[in-house]
């Protein structure tokens, strides 16, 4: 596969409604917020997604969550044990074979420090290409809270009911979020990451939701309202990252005062001279 020669630029526009897009675990759980009330979605929870839709698809990850672990090893390090071998005895041979094997290793780095046994004193940080940003709310988003109980017995025989559990439920009413990210020609050259990486990596952020239902994202909650994508005619690329970014241009419509979803809004972008995103909508 020939490695990638052109900058990528992309932005990703989405919707949540009535769902928690990324809980803060430091914060009873309810979705992320910045400062002054704009939703936020980390790029760690963005990679994640990537990575399990990339697994849908067949390819090989190395980064597995446990509820969506295609292989038996339930750790990292014997992960990279069973399938490197004695190849992390030797730096070179370690990222040459990680990544071949792994797609999120050559796309978004790794880095391999693992102490113990056959890996003593592994310590290999691999830079990878694609670099994406946290997703942020266009405007600031209302967290409703809801108390929710359980009505039946978790322990004893069941004769006796004790007092119901209480809990609380959190989701953002509405929220147009927007994220941006860039692939690296240089760094594809240092992972062999290829053209054909970069096609695979832009369905999986087309299909970002697909199959990431859960009780507190139901299925329909969160969508991909638009994909640009800008592929540069050049390693170093014709506009800086920022600029291409910038060029996205969201604002509500004349007379709506509340979004209440995505037809609120007027999207597009600004000409860049030379360079037009190809835009995907599913």
């Amino acid at each position: 596969m020939a490695v990638l020669q052109n900058k990528i630029d992309f932005a990703l526009v989405f919707t949540v409604k009535n769902a928690n897009p990324n809980g803060d675990p430091l914060n009873g759980n309810i979705p992320r917020l910045t400062l002054d009330g704009h939703g936020e979605v980390s790029d760690v929870c963005l990679k994640r997604k990537i990575r399990n839709r990339l697994q849908d698809a067949g390819e090989k990850i190395f980064v597995q969550s446990d509820d969506y672990r295609k292989d038996e090893h339930r750790s990292l390090l014997n992960r990279a044990k069973a399938v490197l071998g004695d190849a992390m005895k030797n730096e070179d041979k370690l990222r040459e074979l990680a990544n071949s094997t792994w797609i999120d290793v050559r796309s978004f780095g790794q880095v391999f420090a693992f102490k113990g046994g056959d890996a003593k004193g592994v310590s290999v940080g691999i830079r990878g290409p694609v670099t994406i940003q946290p997703a942020f709310s266009v405007d600031s988003v209302n967290v409703t809270s809801l108390q929710i109980t359980k009505s039946v017995s978790g322990e004893g025989d069941g004769t006796k009911r004790g007092s119901d559990t209480m809990g609380m439920k959190h989701s953002v009413d509405f929220g147009l979020y927007t994220t941006f990210g860039s692939i690296n020609p240089q760094l594809a050259e240092l992972t062999g990451f290829s053209d054909e990486d970069a096609e695979k990596i832009k369905n999986a952020i087309l299909h970002i939701f697909d199959n990431d239902a859960s009780s507190a994202r139901p299925e329909g909650s969160m969508e991909v309202v638009k994909l640009y994508w800008w592929v540069h005619n050049s390693k170093i690329g014709q506009y800086s990252a920022a600029k291409v970014h910038r060029s996205v241009k969201i604002s509500k419509k004349p007379g709506v005062s509340e979004a209440k979803s995505a037809d609120d809004y007027d999207i597009a972008t600004e000409d860049l001279d030379g360079l037009s995103p190809e835009v995907l909508t599913f």
